[in-house]
């Protein structure tokens, strides 16, 4: 009785629902093999998990280990001074010489004198008929010249004295064009050298390989009638300088005060010069 006891002790539960019955039933099976099956599903579910779960941070940190070290470049604004425009101021025209004197022309005089009555007259010129006295002036004695009418038209009114004044009419400017020479030049807010201060800090050095030394470039803009900047150019030699100083142009979003002619504001031009020493 005791070894009954000891044996159906040590029987699973497996065997004791299939004890008695055909254990060759598929169903025996695949409850003897239930357990084992379902602890290598655990381990294979949480080992893929795993992995989806942690394949980024393997990608990220195999990349960070294949990249090449980071070259830093030491990028430093060559400061130079603009030279201001010199602004020639018109030379005064002098007058034009006075015309030489004219000399007055000599007015036609025909004669034209009544005879005294005597008692034994002498030949005298008779006077010359009343149509030849309306063509030109008369007078004691002959002279040549260019006739005038004895009759002439009154001279005008004198003068009162008021002067008038016409108002001075300034020049029209155009609204599209372009100036380069004007009155006013446009100013950044702070000045120029505070404009300099702001494209340094803003270039981005790392877009050069470090070897360049100094590199030079001219940057020419519009400051637009409204104090916005447009048509941002680079003419230097070295074309990833030139595009980087224009992305840094275009990143200062401060307005300038625009260029004015006759107190008008006008497009104009603006060119600054650029120098900036790289070293690796």
């Amino acid at each position: 009785m005791a070894d009954e006891n000891v044996y159906n002790q040590n029987l699973t539960l497996d065997e004791i629902v299939f004890e008695n019955r055909n254990k060759e039933y598929g169903a025996y099976d695949l409850r003897h093999q239930y357990p084992r099956l379902l602890t290598k599903s655990f381990i294979l579910g949480t080992a893929l998990f795993l992995v989806a779960a942690l394949s980024p941070f393997i990608y990220l940190t195999i990349k960070r280990l294949t990249e090449p070290p980071k070259q830093e470049v030491k990028a430093d604004l060559v400061e130079i001074l603009q030279e201001d425009k010199i602004i020639e101021e018109p030379k005064e025209e002098l007058p034009p010489p006075p015309p030489p004197p004219k000399e007055e022309e000599k007015i036609e005089v025909i004669q034209n004198v009544v005879p005294e009555p005597v008692k034994a007259p002498k030949i005298e010129t008779p006077p010359p008929p009343i149509s030849k006295q309306l063509e030109t002036t008369t007078g004691l004695n002959n002279q040549e010249g260019v006739k005038a009418p004895a009759y002439t038209p009154p001279p005008p009114p004198p003068s009162t004295g008021t002067r008038t004044s016409t108002a001075e009419v300034k020049p029209q400017v155009s609204d599209t064009q372009i100036y380069s020479e004007v009155e006013q030049t446009a100013e950044f807010p702070g000045g120029i050298n505070t404009f300099r201060k702001k494209v340094g800090d803003s270039f981005d050095g790392s877009a050069m390989n470090g070897d360049e030394g100094t590199v030079k470039t001219e940057i020419t803009f519009v400051v637009e009638r409204d104090g916005s900047i447009t048509d941002v150019k680079a003419n230097g030699k070295n074309a990833d300088f030139n595009s980087e100083a224009v992305r840094t142009i275009k990143s200062i979003k401060n307005k300038w005060s625009p260029a004015k002619i006759n107190g008008q504001s006008v497009r104009y031009r603006f060119r600054l010069p650029l120098t900036m020493n790289f070293e690796g």
